[in-house]
């Protein structure tokens, strides 16, 4: 459009007729979400769902829920719910995807592995779990949104989670004593693509995966990302961020408001002889966090180098 009709359309415009204080549709919403304004509040659907960038913060064993729900092939662990004796197992991934499985004896089995898409997981879980507590048995999940209702840290009464990691998913139905061929069948399936997996016993949250041609150490840390990034760096210019002979930190992802370092590991190191090792980071990790140095320049260089090297998976 040239400049003689940008001022005739300005002159056809009616004074009045659009506040001084409107948004475009293009320009960013002013709720802060980041989106556009015809994206969010402007959107004719109405603004999507909030989005909780650490929906997991004040849940036993947080790390060990986000390295559940987005690295771990199969793992179960035990809830306890308040008000509540039903027997509750959090599961990594159910048949289909199911956000949960009430079975016919009462117990009930909730997936971490489902996407909803509301804008809090954690929310989601709980309306999850409150829906299967009153289900006799069968398939639960969610069609609606949420609402305001509890989240599942708001529904657990329990200071830690015991995480069991499992070579394949015979938990969706180890309360049957003969399976029909096609279940079966299916089972055999969904267990040949799980990759081994084994939860270090001396530190949270840290997972060894055997991937075919790489093993790794993936290991979920609670630290603000700023503070965790500049302690990395500390070690890694101090030569002590080696976890094993010939292994490599490579980069880390970040899911739910969370960093995960990964090392990748010669083939055939295993799971048991990282637990000593592991223990050692873990010490030097905490004192590199509360030290109130500031960062060299070769720390700020290699604080840098990790920062670029993230995947963001939530």
């Amino acid at each position: 459009m040239g400049k003689r009709s940008r001022n005739k359309a300005r002159e056809a415009t009616p004074a009045g007729t659009v506040d001084e204080g409107a948004v475009g549709p293009r320009q960013p919403c002013p709720c802060g979400s980041g989106r556009r304004y015809k994206a969010c509040h402007g959107s004719p659907d109405g603004p999507p769902p909030a989005y909780v960038a650490r929906p997991f913060a004040g849940l036993p064993s947080e790390c060990d829920v986000i390295a559940m729900r987005e690295l771990v092939p199969a793992a179960t662990a035990p809830l306890t719910v308040i008000d509540s004796s039903r027997d509750v197992r959090l599961c990594t991934l159910l048949p289909m995807a199911a956000p949960a499985v009430v079975r016919e004896n009462g117990q009930i089995l909730l997936g971490l592995q489902v996407q909803h898409s509301f804008g809090d997981p954690a929310r989601d879980l709980g309306a999850v779990l409150l829906k299967a507590l009153d289900a006799e048995s069968g398939v639960v999940g969610l069609t609606d949104p949420p609402g305001e209702g509890p989240r599942l840290q708001d529904l657990v009464d329990q200071e830690a989670l015991e995480v069991t990691v499992h070579d394949g998913f015979d938990f969706w139905m180890d309360d049957q004593e003969d399976l029909d061929p096609a279940s079966r069948a299916a089972l055999e399936q969904a267990n040949g693509a799980v990759t081994p997996t084994a939860r270090l016993g001396g530190v949270a949250a840290a997972y060894w995966t055997n991937v075919g041609p790489k093993e790794h150490l993936r290991w979920v840390m609670p630290e603000p990302e700023d503070e965790l990034l500049a302690a990395l760096a500390r070690l890694h210019v101090a030569g002590k961020d080696v976890i094993a002979e010939g292994a490599r930190l490579v980069g880390m992802f970040r899911a739910h408001g969370l960093l995960a370092p990964v090392w990748d590991l010669p083939v055939g190191t295993g799971a048991e002889v990282l637990e000593a090792p592991a223990a050692a980071f873990a010490a030097d990790l905490a004192a590199a966090l509360a030290s109130g140095d500031e960062l060299t320049a070769d720390e700020r260089a290699a604080r840098s180098g990790l920062a670029n090297r993230q995947v963001t998976i939530r």
